[in-house]
């Protein structure tokens, strides 16, 4: 089966939060201000509702056949209905199982509400079995079926109680882990124009899951260890021939750990 390890990097939908608080001479930051507020105000936390969140980019590491391929979908000029038609397409396109770190709490119900918002067509996503029998019970909507495998949750025994970051989890396998950027620094590059590193971060996030990915494989079994020792090496050739020094960085910083 073909794997689409992914993440997500969102910012304020300031556009939406002009139509809410009724502020539409404002410029984005003092939108973006404003919606951080009332959430604090309202939830005693500044992290927005999911409806509130824009797709900045999508970065993920695709397994498939004899190739790895890592990429991010979105530039700095793209429309987000582009991002996200982008990803569904390749769900529609490779069928494959898709992995992530609470995709199940944020990135899937985020790409839910931009997807509504643009219209974005996603039938196979979205199949539960009524055009394909083999999606009634394994598809990618249920948190029990494994076509969508959120690592979080699995791993912490679908517990709140027991959820771990990813960054967390990275160190403990000795994998590199943020590298100094998170998520709560999104907004304010955006505002600085700083989007390469943005997308770049993203794309270490989902390297990061994926290796998390393939250790619990071979714990599951489904990797020997001759095998789980040919996929890290799969990925650290392509780190190596990426050209891209925070692909480069990863690397280093991974065989450092």
């Amino acid at each position: 089966m073909n794997t689409l390890v992914f993440d997500i990097e969102t910012i304020p939908d300031v556009e939406f939060g002009r139509q809410l608080y009724d502020v539409a001479d404002l410029d984005d930051e003092s939108v973006g201000k404003i919606m951080y507020f009332k959430q604090k105000q309202a939830r005693q936390t500044d992290f927005l509702p999911l409806s509130q969140h824009r797709v900045l980019v999508i970065s993920a590491v695709l397994r498939r056949d004899d190739d790895l391929h890592i990429f991010s979908i979105g530039e700095e000029s793209s429309p987000e209905k582009e991002i996200v038609q982008r990803f569904f397409d390749g769900i529609e396109r490779y069928e494959p199982e898709l992995v992530s770190w609470n995709g199940t709490g944020f990135d899937l119900p985020v790409l839910h509400y931009r997807s509504l918002r643009h219209g974005v067509n996603a039938a196979r996503y979205w199949e539960i079995g009524d055009s394909d029998r083999d999606f009634r019970y394994n598809n990618y909507l249920s948190r029990f079926h494994w076509r969508h495998l959120d690592l979080m949750d699995v791993l912490s025994g679908y517990q709140f109680g027991g959820r771990a970051r990813l960054d967390q989890v990275a160190q403990l396998l000795g994998l590199p882990g943020k590298l100094g950027m998170s998520g709560d620094k999104v907004w304010d590059y955006h505002l600085q124009g700083r989007f390469e590193e943005i997308r770049n971060y993203c794309e270490t996030d989902a390297l990061n899951t994926y290796l998390i990915y393939l250790r619990f494989q071979l714990v599951r079994g489904l990797l020997r260890e001759s095998r789980h020792a040919e996929e890290l090496e799969r990925l650290k050739f392509s780190l190596e021939g990426s050209g891209k020094p925070h692909l480069e960085e990863f690397l280093a910083a991974w065989e450092q750990a």
